[in-house]
């Protein structure tokens, strides 16, 4: 399994406090010569801080039209029928690299981004886009349960008490994530391109999905906070994200104990954009040091930014929770999708067995 260096990169943004540029310190101004232009973004819900899209709409005098996706596979789909207008999209580690193989991303001038600079050194050159020349890091954080201890009486830590529990529950709609963790728990590479090791993981999910009403698609949270479920599979930050506007103490998240995912999101230039210049100065902008802290401290996903880290940017209670930035114990246990293209077609038709006899098709 690849585990990237996350140990390092979690060792270095709890403990170290590097030099900041003065570029950095001075915050983000918008170059000249765009003002009355559009640019389209294509990213996850809840995923920006309240103020990160109109900022940057005022700083430079233009428009911005927001559109979201559910799940890496239709963010590619959508692609894959051809680029309706999107100038900027969020993919994550792995479907970068199946993006990059279909000639699907375009490259970036470094140039024109000069924030690249501000980044967690460990955090690019990533297998998945070397040298990063088509991506930049957005976000990273993991998936895990989130759970209403009011109905479940205790916290839900583990695949054994998720799987055992009789009230309701959803899934999250990620098929590679969901059916990678079975491969995890019955022994088996969370990447697997075994047909025979899927179709089992397959089977084991659907043997053990009787109380699952719903497969949501990145709103497991709405889910969980309207009392249709009692514990959710979902992103890490969207459960934060329920608990800090809660205020109470209702709410849970719990990185499994047996493992899971661990993901790094990405900005990128998709082929067809139709304004690439304004894409450009957008990644710079996200890569400002404020503009990154701004949108980690609201969404609760753990920066890749290292100038925001080292400018105390980030808030201590979200720096400090293992949940979000996970210590070395449990980085350990974590795994990365990863891509896998002969075995696509698989995880495809293990996929759609799963819904159909879950009856969640």
């Amino acid at each position: 399994m690849r585990k990237w260096s996350f140990v390092l990169v979690v060792a270095l943004i709890l403990g170290a406090v590097g030099v900041v540029s003065a570029q950095a310190r001075e915050g983000w101004t918008c170059p000249d010569g765009f003002q009355g232009q559009t640019l389209s973004i294509y990213n996850w819900s809840t995923y920006v801080a309240e103020d990160t899209i109109s900022n940057f709409e005022a700083l430079c005098s233009v428009r911005v039209i927001y559109d979201v996706f559910e799940s890496n596979e239709a963010l590619l789909a959508r692609l894959r029928t051809g680029n309706p207008g999107y100038d900027i999209i969020v993919p994550t580690d792995y479907m970068v690299s199946i993006m990059i193989a279909e000639n699907r991303l375009l490259p970036l001038d470094k140039s024109l981004i000069p924030n690249f600079a501000n980044l967690v050194p460990e955090l690019i050159d990533q297998e998945f886009d070397p040298g990063n020349m088509y991506s930049v890091p957005y976000q990273w954080g993991t998936q895990g349960f989130g759970y209403n201890i009011e109905r479940t009486g205790e916290p839900i830590t583990s695949w054994e008490q998720f799987f055992a529990y009789t009230g309701p529950v959803a899934w999250l709609d990620d098929m590679r994530a969901t059916i990678g963790t079975a491969l995890l728990l019955l022994g088996y590479d969370p990447n697997s391109e075994n047909p025979d090791e899927i179709r089992e993981a397959a089977q084991y999910l659907i043997e053990r999905g009787r109380g699952v009403v719903a497969i949501a698609p990145d709103d497991g949270q709405a889910y969980l906070e309207r009392g249709e479920v009692d514990v959710v599979v979902e992103y890490s930050g969207d459960i934060f994200q329920l608990m800090a506007d809660c205020a109470c103490d209702t709410y849970g998240y719990a990185i499994p104990e047996e493992g899971g995912v661990i993901w790094m999101d990405n900005l990128a230039i998709p082929v067809g954009a139709p304004n690439v210049a304004l894409a450009h100065v957008f990644i710079d902008y996200i890569l400002d040091p404020q503009v990154g802290a701004d949108i980690s401290n609201y969404t609760a996903y753990a920066t890749p930014n290292q100038a925001a880290l080292d400018l105390g940017l980030i808030e201590e209670e979200l720096l400090n929770n293992p949940s979000i930035y996970p210590t070395g114990d449990i980085l350990a246990r974590l795994f990365f999708i990863e891509e896998v293209p002969d075995a696509e077609i698989y995880y495809l038709d293990a996929w759609d067995e799963i819904k159909i006899r879950l009856g969640r098709g």
